[in-house]
């Protein structure tokens, strides 16, 4: 697993997070990829509220319980909104600004990555959110994936993750789906981004169907439950010990 931390001459998200926290406006958020055209994050959209969540993510600060870890926190919406809820979380982020948005932001926010096994501490939730499955990069790291979260689970606790199932990009005009079997697994995408002048280094994220998901994770003792299907191909899922 990748264990870097983002600098913030590398940090074009934080960038982002950080303008728009600043000035209440950011400029473009381009997104690109080898599989996909160019496209954009609206920062807006980073700062929601409760109210203006998906229902997925409402439903899963409303389950969430106890000692809450929020990865990939970016600007701290969801752990702005578990606050406003009266709920205890830590915010960790390897996006430097962003850590500093949320630090602003009266939040619980640490600069480090989930793998690093220097970060340390037992949650009883912890928290995935907007296509959180992302992190894990690729297939071949949930293994990797399930080991950490062991370490990083209190007894009884859960994970509670979303992500999508991008097949429907491959539907042909009948119905089916024209997959190459022989290629890599379909939801492994690459991202790079850059906001102003400030590009950022090609990552790996991974988008994956909740069957597979199930898959992988039962082989390392992982229940996984379905908790919500989305309106377009997306789910939030449950997973524990």
């Amino acid at each position: 697993m990748d264990l870097n931390l983002l600098s913030e001459g590398k940090d074009p998200m934080g960038a982002a997070i950080y303008d728009y926290l600043k000035y209440g406006k950011a400029g473009r958020l381009r997104v690109f990829s080898s599989q996909f055209d160019e496209d954009e994050i609206p920062v807006a959209g980073l700062f929601r509220t409760y109210e203006s969540m998906p229902e997925l993510e409402q439903i899963a600060l409303q389950q969430a319980t106890g000692k809450i870890l929020d990865v990939g926190a970016g600007s701290g919406c969801h752990s702005l909104a578990l606050k406003e809820m009266g709920k205890e979380s830590l915010a960790i982020d390897i996006s430097p600004l962003s850590v500093k948005a949320m630090q602003e932001r009266g939040l619980n926010a640490l600069h480090v990555n989930l793998f690093d096994k220097h970060f340390t501490g037992q949650f009883d939730t912890i928290l995935m959110l907007m296509n959180g499955s992302g992190i894990i990069g690729k297939l071949k790291n949930i293994p990797a994936f399930c080991a950490r979260m062991k370490q990083l689970l209190a007894p009884g606790g859960c994970i509670l993750l979303d992500s999508s199932d991008l097949k429907y990009l491959y539907e042909d005009e009948d119905g089916s789906y024209v997959l190459d079997l022989a290629a890599d697994y379909y939801g492994e995408i690459d991202f790079q981004m850059q906001y102003k002048q400030v590009k950022g280094d090609s990552f790996d994220w991974l988008y994956v169907d909740f069957d597979t998901l199930s898959a992988y994770v039962s082989q390392y003792g992982f229940h996984a439950q379905i908790i919500k299907e989305g309106s377009h191909y997306d789910y939030l899922a449950k997973l524990w010990l």
